[in-house]
């Protein structure tokens, strides 16, 4: 059996914020305290293979709805990969609602999935589950 990875194991790092939700609030009189949603910012960077950057966008472009509905699910929201092309690693920011079930996510067959689909692009554990590395936020101004 392949070794569980930090995904697997449910590991997330979370750093908390305050996000003002519009549903209802006046934004222009800056009028949300009673809207306030908790929300976290979860960051890490994973790492591409060589040669692999042109087909991780590609795939990624064209992201399964059936993926991008189970991570909407799951209270993953406003999800960013960014690239550093000098040295291949994957920049990943997200957050996450406050009664999220990230953690369950690599549990769900469509996940499973597209690690499998996205392995030989990028470092994997033996599960297929990306290498990632939590990052901790020193800074942020909203």
């Amino acid at each position: 059996m392949p070794k569980a990875s930090a995904f697997t194991k449910g590991c997330v790092a979370k750093t908390v914020f305050r996000l003002a939700c519009a549903k209802g609030g006046d934004q222009n009189q800056g009028n949300l305290n009673r809207f306030d949603c908790l929300m976290y910012r979860h960051a890490f960077k994973m790492k591409l293979k060589p040669g692999a950057a042109a087909e991780y966008k590609r795939r990624h472009d064209e992201i399964w709805p059936e993926l991008a509905a189970e991570l909407r699910a799951a209270g993953v929201a406003d999800y960013s990969i960014f690239l550093d092309e000098e040295t291949l690693t994957l920049f990943a920011m997200q957050k996450l609602s406050d009664n999220n079930t990230a953690a369950a996510l690599p549990c769900a067959a469509i996940v499973r999935k597209w690690w499998d689909y996205m392995a030989p692009l990028m470092e994997v554990q033996p599960d297929n589950a990306p290498v990632t590395k939590p990052l901790k936020e020193v800074f942020h101004l909203d």
